[in-house]
């Protein structure tokens, strides 16, 4: 229990760290589930309103989405890096 290959246990650090980095998705989903139902309720409040609400609700989507696809794509470069 002491001689570890470096290869291997600098393999498993990128495997753990992607699953981490993952984690960070769910941001996104919960970010932009959040977003849409305030949208809907602001809407349902002032229909006037609707075009403003949603336009910066999909502005806000965007941004919380991006913030996914950074986390997915750093999982991704630990995985395929090696």
């Amino acid at each position: 229990m002491g001689n570890i290959d470096p290869k291997s246990f600098i393999s498993g650090m990128a495997a753990i760290g992607a699953g981490l980095a993952a984690i960070g998705c769910l941001g996104g989903g919960i970010g932009t589930g959040n977003a849409a139902g305030k949208a809907v309720e602001g809407v349902s409040r002032q229909p006037e309103a609707s075009g403003k609400i949603i336009s910066t609700m999909v502005i806000g989507a965007a941004f919380s989405e991006a913030t996914s696809i950074y986390a997915l794509l750093v999982a991704l470069l630990l995985i395929f890096s090696k």
